[in-house]
């Protein structure tokens, strides 16, 4: 029977977590599952990160003393990690709030056909000049009149 060490074991299963979320994120046609994947990923490169700096003999680098302890564990990658977890939070907040808006614009949030709807959109933009907003302005304040559409020459 093999004799697995527990480094081995943490490591294969950082690195594991890293393949299941990249697979997720290009194989999941579903936006949702795509942010799903993505933080998964993140979780896998946080832990490989940990495990980097981490040694089994030492002890945590806090000095309470005159005198240092022989071995202590790199405290450079786990304040990397709590960066990371920190930036990833933000990113993944972002993620879900524009899977909102495109939710709310196009009515799903499949690849294929939220892809279809962007195409459409900009074809319709494309083909209309833009006016600027007729939104009412804040303040009270009254709305400019209407710009004469351009003249085509033919």
């Amino acid at each position: 029977m093999y004799n697995l060490s527990l480094d081995l074991i943490l490591y294969s299963g950082a690195l594991g977590l890293i393949v299941i979320g990249l697979a997720g994120m290009v194989l999941s046609r579903h936006l949702f599952r795509v942010v799903l994947a993505l933080a998964i990923a993140e979780a896998g490169a946080n832990l490989l990160l940990v495990l980097a700096g981490y040694r089994w003999d030492a002890v945590a680098p806090i000095l309470s003393g005159a005198q240092a302890p022989a071995s202590m564990v790199d405290p450079v990658p786990q304040a990397m990690v709590l960066t990371a977890i920190v930036i990833g939070v933000g990113i993944q907040a972002l993620a879900v709030s524009l899977l909102v808006k495109i939710r709310h614009s196009f009515g799903t949030l499949e690849r294929s056909e939220v892809a279809a709807g962007m195409d459409e959109a900009i074809a319709v933009s494309a083909a209309v000049p833009l006016l600027g907003s007729r939104e009412k302005p804040a303040g009270g304040r009254p709305l400019p009149p209407p710009e004469p559409l351009p003249e085509s020459k033919a």
